[in-house]
């Protein structure tokens, strides 16, 4: 039995992986909708139960825009409460070097296309944006951040690291 002091249910924010790709002045952005809206974002999405991190970055950026990538580092993680569902939203930013591209891979249902924008054209797209990460991340890499990857660290079930 739960004291008065134990809450019923545990507090669970929803963890997500983005990745900040760069090709020159560049950037790989995601055209979906979402809500009967079009919005922007990063290659991003959920962490899946027994995926590591840098998994679900890998898998998130191939299925919604069809490029290979390869994680370089981790620019930061950032909280933030979603002003599309209001949930609590954590999210683990790494950034990314393309590796090929696939155009003939189906991309996620959602996704409407994959497309190579500037910082300056993904500021200019304001409140089309999904979230304040996208421009926070690019520009914590813009500025210098990178921290190595080893700092992640995933047990696998009943396993070592």
């Amino acid at each position: 039995m739960a004291d008065s002091t134990t809450p019923a249910e545990i507090w669970r924010p929803h963890v997500t992986v983005a990745c900040v790709v760069a090709d020159g002045e560049r950037y790989l952005m995601v055209e979906e909708e979402v809500n009967g809206r079009l919005v922007y974002n990063q290659p991003a999405g959920h962490l899946d139960d027994g995926e590591s991190l840098a998994a679900a970055a890998l898998r998130e950026t191939l299925e919604e825009t069809g490029w290979t990538v390869e994680l370089r580092h981790l620019i930061g993680v950032h909280q933030w409460r979603s002003t599309e569902h209001g949930d609590a939203v954590v999210r683990f930013s790494f950034a990314a070097r393309a590796l090929s591209h696939d155009p003939d891979r189906p991309l996620d249902t959602d996704i409407r296309r994959a497309l190579w924008l500037t910082r300056t054209e993904i500021a200019a797209l304001g409140d089309r944006l999904r979230s304040p990460m996208i421009l926070q991340s690019i520009d914590l890499w813009l500025g210098g951040q990178r921290l190595p990857l080893d700092i992640l660290s995933h047990l696998p079930e009943g396993g070592t690291p």
